[in-house]
């Protein structure tokens, strides 16, 4: 008598159901995801693409943020220092300025005057991960260096351009002023005034030496009308920053609305599945002998 197969593609067919929902539900609890090939949900996985596709976009506009952050608050730290230095030589031009004073000790004064001339080179040279601050969008190479053939006794060699920076789509923000405008501008000339002062303090006329330091004071005033900007650019990034981080939990949620696993019922199907290829197992187990037997007879 020959065994009658009509039963086993059943049997085998309840097996191979079992073991790949097995399958499915350790994937699916492996991953925390629901849709791990777009075959398991085209709609859901096609959605995701896109979803993920502005999660990408976003946290680059929060890397971007985070970047510009830095680069301002070092530029108004920069400022900072510029007006103290600038405060400095005012102190020291009113000093100067004084009948009392010797010639020697203007002189004297004039060489301090000189070292925050140099100062304030190196801080209008400021720079943030290699970029230069204040060189306009000239941003590879230092802008300011001493030169005593100029007027002012600094050669400014950036530009007066800005660069602008978009942080949320649609939404650019201008993230410099150039040291020409900031340094240099028509509202208080930092580096000419300096320079006339050390020179009047070096030729000990006492009227001048005044003047000069006045206009030291205009530049400082102005200067500080100037750091104003970054002020306000590091304001609206931190708004922006608000945003973009809302913005992510939203996208977050939103994908795991699409894909997420639900992992109670990802383990219930996994128990589910193993029970059932157990008992499928321990049919074979019983069938198969059984069968033989009746093939022998």
């Amino acid at each position: 008598m020959r065994v009658n197969p009509n039963y086993t593609p059943d049997i085998l067919a309840d097996l191979w159901q079992s073991q790949a929902q097995e399958q499915t539900a350790i994937q699916q609890l492996a991953t925390g995801k629901r849709v791990n090939m777009p075959s398991d949900d085209p709609a859901a996985a096609a959605a995701d693409v896109q979803n993920q596709a502005l999660q990408s976009q976003n946290d680059q506009y929060i890397q971007n943020t985070s970047n510009l952050d830095g680069s301002l608050q070092t530029a108004d730290s920069a400022l900072s220092s510029v007006v103290t230095a600038l405060n400095q030589a005012i102190s020291l031009g009113v000093q100067g300025a004084n009948g009392g004073v010797s010639s020697a000790d203007q002189q004297a004064i004039a060489l301090q005057v000189q070292s925050i001339q140099s100062q304030l080179v190196q801080l209008g040279n400021t720079s943030y991960q290699g970029s230069f601050l204040f060189g306009g969008t000239a941003t590879q190479s230092a802008p300011f260096a001493l030169d005593s053939t100029q007027p002012s006794g600094v050669l400014y060699s950036g530009n007066s351009g800005v660069n602008n920076v978009e942080i949320a789509p649609g939404n650019s923000l201008q993230v410099n002023l150039p040291g020409s405008q900031i340094f240099q501008g028509a509202g208080g000339n930092i580096m000419s005034s300096i320079q006339q002062l050390v020179t009047a303090l070096q030729s000990g006329n006492a009227t001048n030496i005044g003047t000069a330091t006045t206009q030291v004071g205009s530049a400082l005033n102005y200067v500080s009308e100037q750091r104003v900007f970054y002020g306000s650019a590091v304001s609206k990034l931190n708004s922006n920053q608000s945003f973009l981080q809302q913005e992510q939990v939203s996208l977050q949620t939103q994908d795991t609305s699409l894909v997420g696993v639900d992992f109670a019922k990802a383990a219930t199907d996994l128990s589910q599945a193993q029970a059932a290829q157990s008992a499928t197992l321990a049919a074979l187990a019983q069938i198969i002998p059984q069968s033989l037997l009746n093939y022998l007879k």
